[in-house]
C-alpha cells in the first residue's frame, strides 16, 4: 500500500492557522491558496479542519469547502462542527470527499454507524485528540472540544469501537507533540494500529524528514503534518524522494511538485 501524504489546513475564521499543542495559534495563509499549491505540490490528500466549530458550537463554514474543492485535484476530507448525519452530507455536496468527527463521535458513538450507513465507509474518518494519561490502560485520554477537555476515556480503546464501524480512518492527534517538530507521538501511533484495520494518519509534531519515516514504521499509512510544509521547511517532494529512498511506498508526482509561492 502506498503511503499517503496530507498537509492539514486547520481553520479559524475562513483562515489557515497554525498552533502549538492546540493553542498559540497564528496565520499561515488562505486556504484556497494554500490547497491549490499542495495540489501542486504532489500531495496526495488534504485535510481541512475547522478548529473552533465544536467549541463555538456551529457548522463548518461550507463556503470555504465549495471554494475548495474548485480548486483541488486530490481528495480532501473537512471536519470540525460535525455532528450529525444531515451535517456531513452537507459537507460532501458542498464538494468534501471525506468527513471528520472528533468531539461527536465520542459523545454519540452511534453517529458514525449511521454516518457509515448513509455515507460509505470510505467517506468517515474519526479524529481522536489523545494525551498522556498512566492511569488509563493504554496510557492515553480522549480528549473533545478541540483538545480542550478530558474524558477519562481510554484513547486507544475508543480507537477500536470506532474501527468497529467499518470507518476508513482514525486519526489520532496527541497533545504531547503537537506543533513541537519533535516528532510524532510514535507510542500512540502503534497502539491504534494493533486494534484496528482502518487506514491510521499520524498527526501532530512532525519537524524533521526522519519524523515522517519512523511514524511509517510506527504503523501509519497516512502521514499528515502542517506547520512543516506551511511554513516551507520541508517540501512534499523533498518528503517524497526521502520516502522514496528509504523503501517506503509513495505515490509519483505527476508534474514534478510546484514551490509554494
Amino acid at each position: 500500500m502506498n503511503v499517503r501524504i496530507m498537509p492539514c489546513l486547520d481553520m479559524r475564521n475562513g483562515r489557515v492557522v497554525k498552533g502549538v499543542q492546540f493553542v498559540d495559534i497564528r496565520d499561515a495563509g488562505d486556504p484556497v491558496a494554500c490547497c491549490r499549491a499542495y495540489c501542486e505540490q504532489g500531495a496526495d490528500e488534504i485535510a481541512l479542519l475547522d478548529i473552533t466549530a465544536t467549541v463555538e458550537g456551529r457548522a463548518t463554514m461550507v463556503d470555504v469547502v465549495r471554494r475548495v474543492a474548485d480548486v483541488a485535484s486530490v481528495p480532501f476530507t473537512v471536519g470540525g462542527g460535525i455532528n450529525s448525519v444531515a451535517a456531513a452530507a452537507i459537507i460532501i455536496e458542498a464538494g468534501a470527499n471525506k468527513v471528520s468527527t472528533s468531539s461527536a463521535a465520542f459523545r454519540e458513538p452511534e453517529l458514525i454507524g449511521e454516518m457509515v450507513k448513509a455515507l460509505g465507509a470510505d467517506r468517515v474518518t474519526v479524529a481522536i485528540d489523545a494525551d498522556v494519561n498512566a492511569s488509563l490502560p493504554s496510557g492515553y485520554e480522549v480528549y473533545v472540544d478541540g483538545g480542550r477537555t478530558p474524558t477519562g476515556a481510554d484513547a486507544v480503546e475508543f480507537a477500536k469501537r470506532m474501527a468497529g464501524y467499518g470507518v476508513s480512518a482514525i486519526l489520532p492527534t496527541s497533545k504531547n507533540t503537537d506543533g513541537v517538530k519533535h516528532g510524532y507521538d510514535l507510542p500512540l501511533i502503534r497502539k491504534i494500529r494493533e486494534v484496528t484495520s482502518s487506514d491510521v494518519v499520524a498527526s501532530g509534531g512532525a519537524g524533521t524528514l526522519e519524523h515522517f519515516f519512523e511514524a511509517y514504521r510506527a504503523g501509519a499509512t497516512v502521514l499528515l503534518a502542517a506547520s512543516v510544509f506551511h511554513f516551507q521547511i520541508i517540501r512534499i517532494p523533498e518528503l517524497k524522494d526521502y520516502l522514496k529512498n528509504r523503501g517506503v511506498p509513495t505515490i509519483p508526482i505527476k508534474n514534478g511538485g510546484s514551490p509554494i509561492a
